[in-house]
Order: C-alpha cells, then sequence, then structure tokens
C-alpha cells in the first residue's frame, strides 16, 4: 500500500530552521525522482528542490538555493528538506512528491505546513 508519512513541519520565528521528513513506503523508492513542492495559499503549487535516484545534482528554486538542502537516504525510504534562514515567504504547505518508475508513475504526501512569523 502506497504511503508518505511527512513530519517535521510547525511554527518558526524568521531566521530559524526547520528539518522535514517524507517516509515512504508501496514503491519501489530507489528507482525515483524525489522531490518537495510548496503551495502557499492563493498560489500555485512550486517545486522546491527535486533529487535524483542517485542523489546527484539536486535541483533547487531559486527562492531557496544557499538556505535549504535536499537529501534521501534510499535504504531507509526517506527524503528530507533542511531549511535554514527560513522567511516568512517560505509560509507554505509542503508536500512530498516522487516520480519515476517503469509507467513514470507520481504520487503525492498529503502535505505539512510550515509557517514562518514572528
Amino acid at each position: 500500500q502506497l504511503q508518505f508519512v511527512e513530519s517535521g513541519g510547525g511554527l518558526v520565528q524568521p531566521g530559524g530552521s526547520l528539518r522535514l521528513s517524507c517516509a515512504a513506503s508501496g514503491f519501489t523508492f530507489s528507482w525515483y525522482m524525489m522531490s518537495w513542492y510548496r503551495q502557499a495559499p492563493g498560489k500555485e503549487r512550486e517545486l522546491v528542490a527535486a533529487i535524483s535516484s542517485v542523489s546527484s545534482s539536486p535541483n533547487y528554486a531559486d527562492s531557496v538555493k544557499g538556505r535549504f538542502t535536499i537529501s534521501r537516504d534510499n535504504a531507509k525510504n526517506t527524503v528530507n528538506l533542511q531549511m535554514n534562514s527560513l522567511k516568512p515567504g517560505d509560509t507554505a504547505v509542503y508536500y512530498c512528491n516522487a516520480r519515476g518508475g517503469r509507467y513514470d508513475n507520481e504520487y503525492w504526501g498529503q502535505g505539512t505546513q510550515v509557517t514562518v512569523s514572528s
């Protein structure tokens, strides 16, 4: 059964840090590119960071480069997003995404809220 368990969201002050985690099951994790997306109120969902199945050349949105780091552990079927120097503009629901496999499948987590506010 396909399942994503996202954790680590919450309320943090500007300049603070959070670490999001996504534990996946029900598919061959190591075959999939893993990404984090976010969606702020009234805005479209946007790609934040992506990492290939072999953890090469992570990609980041320009708005988070130098502040966020994506990583994965294929042995534990987890993908993480370390978020530092958070800004109010980072406030959004963050979603874990998996894409790949034989038929280019795509799966989404349920989302975790990140709020950056003083």
